[in-house]
């Protein structure tokens, strides 16, 4: 065997160095399977006795605790292969094909690179020439069966782990509100505060039907939402911090708040250069156990949750705000149908010259983006009806109903205090425990006692300002809750209309009472629009509501408009004559100002000329035709006109200019150039003549 090895190692090795390759795949295996790393390092013996000196055998152990089954992120693996490719390496020493390379493509590419700069491979067993035959199968064989083994052995362990949760007996991090009790069973977070944060969170979507309306309350509320911290040696810790949307919208997703045990969610997609998780349909979860352990909703609401969440989602990528109360006009926002499609109208708006143009729209039925809307409709004569009928039909049974807000108001503000109130109280226990760690520290330790009582008092600080805080917050909702909620509630059971007319009721309050008395509005429309209104409890009533006139009919509506419009033209442009007509009280067909855009589809529509028109039409001439006309370049006849000897006419925004026709008027150009006396200047027809002679004598 040795005769064997010496043959293989030339002179050409020898002037080389050698190179020991040292790897452990995790930072378990270097403590406790120290043997193996004193096997590695001794191969630096097996090298010293191959022929090569002990101060040229180079030890790379820059990868220990990485796994060999990729190349990525193992720098002693590319300084290696650096070594070979620039000619240094006589030997790569490991002590077998895994700790090189797991991955059979990066240890043949190894083997080619080897063969190509005519470096040696030993292991334990012996040395190999990759340039050799047999070597090479042998080592081909080598890696091939590490391969095998890192796939046998990660099949293994998954298998158990996916064995185990069929079961539901797989131990998995927890969300925020659950915890693994000593029995090692899932039960409620037994903090009381963290309990009541993730109960509001999904109280408040039941009632917003938004993730973002619930982060929006949580902000204007001041709330705060726990969260887990990962700390040394396995503790964990859980801080109070601001929640996002993208937070609240995790949670909602979660089915483990359901009670339900689930595998298999998401799965990871390992590339090159990236790592990528990737989550999986319902229909492609591996485990899905039901009612497996304590949960803060039901799985059917879970569900319900999980089809509010898509629907929003979907209405987003549309490039619409999702359903929900939100904080816009429209009394029947997430109410109103479609007659023609059946699909659910949307509540839109835009500004206009200040103002809030506010509609519903119908975008389901065109699947050609270039096609118009399917369906829209004003939204302020659809409410003023809608409200009108409620006040019309509404009995002592809806007015119970709407005093259910505020009961639910009372409520909601109850949960908030208690929040409070829990922060406070642990904000004090922590100052109390800084506290009795100031008193028992001992005197001579000033250093100590000095940073122990800046503590102390950066904790009394904090539970004094948070103290201040909940008082002003105490005394507002208070106050919220007697004079917005409690004196307009109370008319209410006296003047319903009273109380839906007051002007200091918010739309959303609107809005939420409508939905306790109906359930949907199907709306159709004709030359009137009809509005099939459906109660709750299931009785139906139809109401007809007049079709404002579509924009082909303003000009038959408004003659005198169109008449003023006539004259303006006459002397301005349409933004001058858009301001004149404003100024003068004309309204369009919507009763809204006049913009330029409108006046210019009115004037169109009513086949009026525009200003430009008009003077072209009394012979005014434009820049080109008066510098044919007076024999002049075009950059001259424009200095004529700047310095005022041309008349001119500005029309259309002040940018075009056209020249007044000269009517006989003689052009005299003058002498000496412009500084000269006799400058160039506009003779009128009646002196032409006589100017004329005057030339010729």
């Amino acid at each position: 065997m040795f005769t064997e090895i010496h043959r293989k190692v030339s002179a050409e090795h020898l002037r080389r160095d050698a190179f020991l390759y040292v790897r452990q795949s995790t930072a378990r295996q270097i403590l406790k399977n120290a043997e193996s790393t004193k096997r590695q390092y001794a191969l630096r013996d097996r090298a010293v006795a191959l022929g090569w000196p002990i101060e040229r055998v180079h030890i790379i152990d820059h990868d220990q605790g990485r796994s060999g089954a990729r190349a990525e992120s193992r720098d002693g693996f590319e300084k290696l292969v650096s070594e070979v490719v620039l000619g240094r390496a006589g030997i790569l020493l490991g002590l077998e094909v895994s700790r090189l390379a797991r991955n059979d493509a990066d240890w043949q590419r190894l083997l080619e690179l080897c063969a190509l700069y005519g470096c040696l491979v030993g292991d334990e067993d012996g040395v190999y020439d990759p340039t050799d035959f047999n070597d090479r199968l042998l080592m081909g064989l080598k890696g091939t069966i590490s391969s095998a083994e890192l796939h046998m052995l990660t099949a293994r362990l998954v298998g158990g782990q996916r064995n185990k949760a069929r079961r539901g007996a797989l131990e998995v991090p927890l969300p925020i509100g659950l915890v693994y009790n000593a029995a090692g069973a899932v039960t409620l977070d037994p903090d009381p505060r963290v309990q009541a944060s993730v109960r509001l969170i999904f109280d408040t979507f039941r009632q917003m039907r938004s993730a973002h309306a619930v982060q929006d309350r949580f902000r204007r509320e001041g709330l705060e939402f726990p969260r887990r911290i990962r700390g040394g040696a396995g503790k964990r810790r859980v801080i109070f911090a601001p929640v996002d949307a993208a937070r609240i919208a995790q949670i909602l997703h979660n089915p483990r708040y359901a009670g339900a045990f689930v595998y298999g969610r998401s799965r990871v997609i390992q590339t090159t250069n990236s790592r990528r998780v990737l989550t999986s349909a319902r229909e492609h979860w591996q485990v899905l156990i039901k009612n497996a352990h304590p949960g803060y909703i039901s799985w059917d609401e879970f569900e319900s949750n999980e089809q509010t969440l898509r629907n929003n989602l979907t209405e987003f990528h549309r490039g619409r705000p999702p359903r929900g109360l939100r904080k816009q006009e429209g009394l029947l926002q997430g109410r109103i149908l479609c007659g023609l499609c059946g699909t659910r109208m949307q509540s839109r708006f835009e500004w206009r010259d200040g103002q809030r143009i506010h509609y519903y729209t119908c975008q389901e039925s065109p699947a050609d983006l270039r096609r118009p809307p399917c369906r829209w409709i004003a939204a302020p004569e659809i409410d003023a009806a809608l409200g009108t009928l409620l006040l019309q039909t509404v009995t002592s049974t809806a007015i119970h109903s709407a005093l259910s807000v505020h009961d639910e108001l009372t409520r909601r503000l109850e949960k908030i205090h208690a929040q409070h109130r829990r922060a406070l109280e642990q904000l004090r226990h922590r100052a109390e425990i800084k506290r009795r760690r100031f008193v028992n520290c001992d005197p001579d330790h000033r250093l100590v006692a000095d940073a122990l009582e800046a503590d102390w008092n950066e904790a009394l600080r904090q539970l004094d300002a948070l103290q201040q805080e909940h008082g002003h917050q105490l005394e507002a909702d208070q106050l919220r809750l007697d004079e917005e909620s409690r004196t307009p509630l109370s008319r209410l059971t006296r003047d319903f209309p009273l109380a839906w007319n007051d002007p200091c009721t918010a739309p959303q309050e609107r809005t939420r009472m409508l939905a306790l008395l109906i359930e949907d509005v199907t709306v159709i429309q004709g030359d009137t629009v009809t509005l099939n209104v459906r109660f709750r409890g299931g009785r139906i009533t139809s109401l007809s509501v007049r079709r404002p006139p579509p924009p082909q009919r303003a000009s038959k509506v408004f003659p005198e408009a169109i008449k003023e419009l006539d004259r303006l033209l006459e002397s301005h442009s349409d933004s001058e004559a858009t301001a004149c007509l404003n100024a003068l009280g004309y309204r369009s067909w919507l009763g809204h100002p006049f913009t330029t855009n409108r006046v210019v589809t009115l004037r169109r529509r009513a086949g009026l000329k525009s200003q430009f028109e008009r003077l072209r039409a009394r012979g005014f001439l434009t820049a080109q035709e008066m510098a044919r006309e007076l024999g002049l370049c075009f950059a001259h006849t424009l200095r004529l006109a700047h310095t005022g000897v041309l008349p001119t006419q500005r029309c259309g925004k002040a940018q075009r200019v056209l020249f007044a026709p000269l009517n006989g008027a003689v052009f005299i150009r003058g002498h000496g150039g412009y500084n000269a006396s006799t400058p160039p200047r506009l003779i009128p027809a009646a002196q032409s003549s006589q100017v004329t002679k005057t030339v010729r004598r």
